[in-house]
Parts: structure tokens; C-alpha cells; sequence
């Protein structure tokens, strides 16, 4: 008798303590999106993604608990080749120099996730807005859940530097890149 109690007590500290600790899941990325845009001649944005990535993230009592993933800076998308090629080149991502684009969570508070960005082999610490949806079950019986990350950094801090200056003034590339993430994840069973 006491046996049996003493592990129904074991069996329900166990299965408690699973629901305290974060739930990791994979990023599906036939359900995910790392896009961004920039100004193009002072005028317009030019919008483009980035087709090949990974990632996971941790989510605690529906809270970031931690975020990582990893872009492939070859797999970049703007639906014009040749602006592709001179994107991937030395100018910009020198994508066979510096093959990936990684980023790393330090921290999330209220709607705020802070974390290490590394572009063209330069670290910096970046602030996005992050936006977390509940979790729920799907028909084939996983968990999900997702993440929406937005703002923006200057490609400057991360020596994309080239640029052309306009006659009429300015230029033909702006500083300020605005970040678009939406990742759907599937809890690792």
C-alpha cells in the first residue's frame, strides 16, 4: 500500500515538473517566413526572403524561453536574379565568405526579445518585437505553436556598406533594413 502511494506521488511530481520546464519545438519551415524589406532610390521598398533556414525555439507557460536559428545567405530572394547575384556577392553578404546568418536569444521581456544577429561574420546585439500565439494541436497530432518577430537594423553595422550616391541626392540603397520573421514550430516529441 505505501509502495503503491509512494509512486502515484512519483508518477504526478514527475508529470508536474515536465509542465515547469519550457517545450522545445522546430521551426517548420514549410510554414515559416524570413523576410525583409529596404528603400530603393529614396522612393520604393524592395521586398525579399530568404528560402533557406532553421531554427527552434522554447516556450515556458507560453513565454520565450529561448530562440536560435540559422539563414543561408546564398538562399536570398528578391524574384530578380541578378540583383540575387549582386546581393550574395563581396558588396553585400559575400555569401561565400560568410555562408550563414545566425541569430541567438539573450533575453525576451514583454513583447521585446534582445539577441546576438551576426551578418557578414559581425555580431551585434539587436532588439525585435516579438509576439508569441498560444499552442495548439494539430489534425495529426503534434504540438504547434508560433512566433512573429519584426523590426528593423542598419546593414551599415554589419558592414554591408556599398552604395551609389543619386544625382538628384541620396542614394540607391537605404540603411535601414525592416526584419519580417514568422516562424510556426512543431514541439520536439
Amino acid at each position: 500500500m505505501k509502495k503503491e502511494r509512494f509512486f502515484k506521488r512519483l508518477t504526478a511530481a514527475v508529470l508536474l515538473s515536465g509542465m515547469l520546464y519550457a517545450t522545445p519545438f522546430d521551426v517548420d519551415i514549410a510554414h515559416s517566413s524570413v523576410g525583409f524589406k529596404i528603400k530603393h532610390l529614396m522612393i520604393s521598398n524592395v521586398k525579399g526572403n530568404f528560402a533557406e533556414f532553421s531554427g527552434s525555439y522554447d516556450l515556458e507557460e507560453g513565454k520565450l524561453k529561448a530562440l536560435e536559428g540559422t539563414i543561408k545567405a546564398a538562399s536570398i530572394d528578391t524574384g530578380i536574379d541578378k540583383r540575387d547575384d549582386h546581393l550574395r556577392s563581396a558588396d553585400f553578404f559575400d555569401a561565400a565568405k560568410f555562408p550563414e546568418i545566425t541569430f541567438k536569444m539573450v533575453s525576451a521581456v514583454a513583447g521585446k526579445m534582445t539577441g546576438d544577429l551576426t551578418i557578414h561574420g559581425v555580431t551585434k546585439s539587436v532588439t525585435l518585437d516579438a509576439e508569441v500565439s498560444g499552442t495548439i494541436k494539430d489534425p495529426w497530432g503534434s504540438e504547434r505553436s508560433s512566433v512573429s518577430l519584426s523590426g528593423t537594423i542598419n546593414r551599415g553595422d554589419f558592414g554591408l556598406k556599398w552604395n551609389k550616391a543619386l544625382e538628384a541626392g541620396g542614394v540607391v540603397v537605404g540603411e535601414e533594413v525592416t526584419i519580417s520573421v514568422e516562424l510556426e514550430g512543431i514541439a520536439k516529441k
